[in-house]
């Protein structure tokens, strides 16, 4: 696990991007998982902004999102379809027919996560994922349990999981209390992973995702058995960790 210590979220998103950068130039066909929240969305930004400037090339990527909200259409503002088109997929040169994202609307949410594992495996698997972490250090959808989920599943959300994202909607009881996530199995078959974490309220996580014990009651914890994981995190995201981990872990 490599740790990379930022002085802002805005320095977190310019190493996020040169890293994304650098896996496109070097494979322009690669497979990226990505993730929502405001979390990626400098990551986004800088990555468009690449685009724009110098024609970073996203013809041949191919994209699938971490998840859903159960229940949300993909034309509604708080669905992570709309979200990623809005903020991503609209504003570079992907197609299409190369964005994938779990399908919220499925009547058969079993049969819809038995799809989707389908289509990534189909795909070659993922080559670089992106994550975020919840202060109850979830990762994708996958909340704290005593076990961890290894694929594309349902999830009910833990109600942190729920008045954390309350600021997206008017009201909290418009936040979905269903979702579908990719799993742990999904995360860690990926080749490389990225995760970002910015402010105080995100410390205790990144405390428990870099050095606490591996327990699906941390699931970002797991990570710390992939073989080629990067953290990038704030000063503030990583004042819980000992002074011994940041030279690195």
């Amino acid at each position: 696990m490599r740790l990379i210590i930022t002085n802002s979220y805005e320095e977190m998103s310019v190493a996020a991007a040169k890293i994304f950068a650098g896996q496109i130039y070097l494979k322009p066909d690669s497979v990226l998982g990505m993730a929502t929240g405001s979390t990626p969305l400098g990551l986004y930004k800088k990555l468009i902004a690449v685009h724009e400037t110098i024609g970073l090339d996203f013809s041949e990527i191919i994209s699938f999102n971490l998840d859903e909200y159960i229940g949300l259409e993909p034309e509604n503002p708080q669905s992570y379809h709309y979200f990623m088109h809005k903020n991503f997929f609209d504003r570079i040169n992907i197609k299409s027919e190369n964005v994938y994202i779990p399908d919220g609307m499925a009547a058969d949410m079993v049969a819809e996560g038995t799809r989707y594992d389908a289509l990534i495996e189909s795909r070659g698997g993922i080559d670089l994922q992106v994550l975020g972490i919840g202060q109850n250090a979830h990762i994708g959808f996958n909340e704290p349990d005593i076990k961890f989920e290894a694929t594309t599943h349902r999830v009910r959300l833990d109600e942190e999981t729920i008045q954390a994202n309350a600021r997206f909607f008017t009201d909290e009881q418009e936040v979905p209390r269903y979702a579908i996530s990719m799993g742990i199995k999904n995360i860690m078959l990926a080749k490389k992973v990225v995760l970002l974490a910015n402010g105080k309220n995100k410390a205790e996580a990144i405390c428990k995702a870099v050095c606490g014990g591996v327990s699906p009651a941390a699931p970002a914890s797991i990570l710390q058995l992939h073989r080629d994981v990067t953290v990038i995190v704030d000063h503030d995201a990583a004042a819980l960790l000992p002074q011994a981990v940041k030279a690195p872990c």
